[in-house]
């Protein structure tokens, strides 16, 4: 396709001279010669060389620790389901689980992804009001990032204060706080915490700051495990690839102002790769099982899909200005916001919006040129949206079928700068990340808002 692009081939390396290929034949002669053995050569004992019983005993035990490929897949596949039926157990009363559950567990996660799972749900939901929100308060200035844990027991912050906090959805109280600078003998960041992600087990939490630095973290004790440095500006977005530690890894994608998207495994430590193409600073990412990553180019105006496998990218414009937030709904549709006051919903096969949602916030006035889509975010493989901007209102949307339309179906006030947005797994709440100031920068300042967490709780018609 024409937004179709592949990176460029490694350049063949530069011929040597003819002297150095002659010294390099004559080296590489040499090492193929075998070197003559001294028939006076001894060992040291006679112990030291493996009867013929040892030697069977040592080759049939490292045979036996060896797994085979098909081996290694069906041990996965044998975890796959014995975790399919724990989880399915926990949501039934009764002990016994019927094998038609497990099957149509399967055949959703099979929906999931291969991108053809797509609820209907927005139409049940009823208008939240204003009894539905609970705020949380504990930073000090803007709250930037929002994640929730996968088993949606748990809420994670991050904040200018460069604290992060660890919130109980349960009591909605504070867990644990990592406080910024040297406090707790500088275990923290020591400039403003940008982005957070959890690994889909619940094994990793991951947070990016200004400073460049990404800490791994373990969600459960908060305990620092370790610092990532690769990248020369603010680290504006992190994301795990879904499901990855059923295949016995843990991949992060980390975005940044310095225009790369770098590639990290959490198991054992390590950077893997960067990506470019991007023309301007990184202001967003997300991922979900593929092996791939979706980020916004700010003011290069562009989203890029990097297929990581391919080794190629896929290219999309449609925002007149600044794409500051994108979030992914399935494996091949997608929505972003930009400074434009605009939301677009996308497909991977077509390189502009599907769909282009003008004045999305609007406000009160005409004048909507500081009402910036500052957050984005989806109930995954469902029709249901969430938008915020500093106009008050978080905005609900519903996609229409095929993805070819897109409409509001209520809204919420909320006061300030909505910088992040998250719905947890179930759909039963949407959280928000509010500050005083833009996440980004101090253009503006609302001096009447809080700096919170909003759990907005959200409620099904035909629930009882």
């Amino acid at each position: 396709m024409p937004f179709f692009i592949k990176n460029r081939k490694r350049k063949p390396e530069k011929s040597q001279n003819k002297k150095q290929r002659f010294n390099d034949s004559q080296n590489k002669s040499d090492v193929r010669k075998p070197k003559k053995k001294f028939l006076g050569e001894e060992l040291d004992s006679d112990s030291d060389i493996p009867s013929d019983n040892e030697g069977k005993k040592m080759y049939s035990s490292s045979e036996e620790e060896e797994e085979t490929a098909q081996e290694k897949k069906l041990r996965l596949a044998k975890q796959y389901l014995s975790q399919i039926q724990a989880e399915e157990a926990e949501n039934l009363e009764d002990e016994e689980i019927h094998r038609d559950i497990v099957s149509h567990r399967l055949k959703q996660d099979i929906l999931e992804q291969t991108g053809r799972l797509h609820k209907q749900v927005a139409d049940d939901y009823i208008p939240p009001t204003i009894d539905d929100i609970t705020v949380l308060r504990g930073h000090q200035l803007s709250v930037t990032c929002i994640i929730i844990s996968s088993d949606s027991k748990h809420i994670y912050s991050g904040s200018k204060d460069c604290t992060i906090i660890k919130w109980d959805t349960q009591t909605c109280r504070k867990v644990y706080t990592v406080y910024g600078g040297k406090k707790n003998g500088g275990e923290g960041h020591s400039a403003h915490v940008m982005s957070l992600a959890i690994s889909s087990d619940g094994k990793y939490l991951a947070s990016g700051d200004a400073n460049k630095e990404i800490h791994i973290r373990n969600p459960d004790t908060m305990e620092k495990i370790k610092v990532f440095r690769g990248h020369r500006n603010t680290v504006s977005g992190l994301a795990f690839r879904k499901g990855t530690h059923q295949k016995g890894s843990h991949q992060l994608f980390s975005a940044s102002h310095d225009r790369a998207v770098k590639i990290w495994n959490l198991d054992e430590m390590t950077y893997v790769e960067t990506l470019y193409g991007h023309e301007d600073a990184i202001t967003s990412i997300d991922s979900l099982t593929r092996e791939r990553a979706i980020t916004a180019g700010g003011r290069d105006a562009s989203i890029r899909i990097w297929k990581i496998i391919e080794e190629s990218q896929l290219v999309f414009h449609g925002h007149m200005g600044s794409i500051d937030c994108v979030s992914l709904i399935n494996e091949t549709n997608f929505v972003s916001g930009g400074d434009d006051n605009s939301i677009a919903l996308w497909g991977v096969m077509k390189k502009k919006p599907m769909v282009l949602v003008r004045n999305a916030h609007s406000g009160d006035s005409e004048e909507n040129s500081e009402y910036w889509i500052s957050a984005v975010a989806s109930l995954q493989h469902t029709d249901l949206i969430a938008s915020g901007s500093k106009d008050g209102l978080i905005r609900f949307w519903k996609c229409g079928d095929d993805f070819k339309s897109l409409k509001p179906i209520f809204s919420l006030p909320v006061t300030g700068f909505v910088n992040s947005l998250q719905f947890s797994k179930d759909g039963s709440f949407l959280v928000a990340g509010v500050g005083q100031e833009h996440k980004m920068g101090r253009w503006w300042r609302i001096k009447e808002a809080r700096n919170s967490i909003c759990i907005i709780k959200l409620s099904k018609a035909n629930e009882p």
